[in-house]
């Protein structure tokens, strides 16, 4: 049997077909929204300017004299070319100047970008007409206010400081705030390190049983994030839903709760794995739109097999390597930042990764690397599984396990 998934977003976007034995009992495990037909320009332009819970981007830019368009980074799927000249079209007919308006990339925790990153996801003509900046996490912060939850949310000057805030993402499922999008844009997007810190670990462990993917009622981390916007003054947020060719396929925008929260009925079918892999012996997950963000990839497959016992094989052909990120990795030989390690690998996991392009610290997420076998290709690993596993064998495939969730 041969199956096809999804790679290099940012790079050729193309398939890559991977074999398996006639014997074995393999089930390929896609989202539901995986096909979708992606929206033309117009349709995009047609949801920007019907906003949930909001005035228009022209309305909300009268009489004001700066503005600033925050765009998630190179490790998340959103075409913020595509999108982007729209804002900017309706910020300069509210009257807003152009050389007024700033971009500034939402990094979070994440290390800075090049303007070869910066090209891929804004386009050769912003960088050339528009002031873009990386976001620094541990200086020219505003204290903005302090959530219920504690956090004191200190945010980038540039965005505190300009008149209108526009945010631009995707929704998608997140491992610890049930789904991306919303508020996200500013907590961490945007914000100071010690208020990333905070969100990530001390909200965290105030109810650790409300969060994780897919779970959106009541979920202590959404909640936060959600005050916190507020608390910044986010004055509309896009969020875009994206296909397993990282095409924009559905577009919800306007007031930064409410639309985001009309948004997840939808998204809770769109990105739900259907068939949901159960009882597996052998699970094949693929990192397509986040690459450089693997253990996600780690986390879907062990879920899918039997007793939480079998072998993953991770998928992630990320050329640039993983993204540094100063909450997660390692910045030493055994320490790293404040949420270092994010797990490990227990004993009943065998982790083979696949990357033809690797690094001895590619899998410096979890606390025991060492024991994940890595191999260029999948014509290197497949004799490999092919001594552990004979006929009958029960394989389950996730095209993008980066990007859709377990619904039950």
């Amino acid at each position: 049997m041969k199956v096809k998934l999804p790679e290099l977003l940012w790079y050729e976007n193309r398939k890559i077909e991977i074999d398996f034995p006639e014997d074995w009992d393999v089930e390929v495990c896609p989202m539901r929204g995986a096909d979708k037909k992606p929206m033309s320009v117009s349709e995009i332009d047609d949801a920007i300017n019907s906003p949930i819970g909001s005035p228009t981007i022209k309305e909300l830019a009268r009489n004001k004299r700066s503005a600033v368009i925050i765009f998630d980074d190179i490790t998340r799927p959103t075409r913020v070319y595509e999108i982007a000249p729209i804002v900017i079209r309706e910020l300069v007919a509210g009257g807003i100047k152009e050389d007024d308006i700033t971009f500034v990339c939402a990094l979070g925790n994440h290390g800075a970008h090049t303007n070869h990153e910066f090209r891929k996801k804004l386009g050769v003509d912003i960088l050339e007409r528009f002031r873009v900046f990386n976001h620094n996490a541990y200086e020219h912060c505003e204290y903005v206010g302090t959530t219920s939850l504690g956090t004191k949310l200190m945010i980038n000057r540039e965005v505190a400081q300009a008149d209108v805030k526009i945010g631009i993402g995707c929704l998608t499922p997140h491992p610890q705030t049930g789904f991306s999008g919303g508020g996200k844009i500013i907590l961490p997007g945007v914000s100071h390190y010690d208020s990333s810190s905070h969100y990530h670990i001390e909200v965290y462990a105030q109810n650790p049983a409300s969060t994780g993917l897919g779970n959106f009622d009541g979920n202590i981390m959404r909640l936060n994030i959600e005050e916190a916007a507020r608390l910044a003054r986010l004055d509309f947020k896009i969020d875009a839903f994206i296909n397993y060719r990282g095409q924009t396929t559905a577009i919800f925008a306007g007031d930064v709760v409410e639309a985001y929260r009309a948004a997840i009925p939808t998204a809770k079918d769109y990105y739900a794995t259907d068939p949901r892999p159960r009882n597996k012996d052998l699970m094949v997950t693929n990192a397509y739109v986040k690459a450089n963000e693997m253990p996600i990839a780690i986390l879907c497959g062990g879920l899918a097999l039997e007793n939480a016992t079998g072998t993953v094989v991770v998928i992630a052909n990320a050329p640039e390597g993983q993204i540094t990120h100063y909450l997660c990795r390692t910045f030493g030989r055994n320490y790293g930042g404040r949420q270092y390690p994010v797990g490990m690998v227990p004993p009943s996991l065998r982790v083979i990764l696949i990357s033809p392009s690797t690094d001895k610290n590619f899998c410096d997420w979890v606390k025991n690397p060492e024991v994940i076998t890595w191999k260029r290709s999948w014509a290197d690993a497949l004799p490999i599984l092919k001594e552990s596993f004979g006929p009958g064998t029960r394989v389950g495939v996730i095209p993008d396990a980066t990007m859709q969730y377990y619904d039950s």
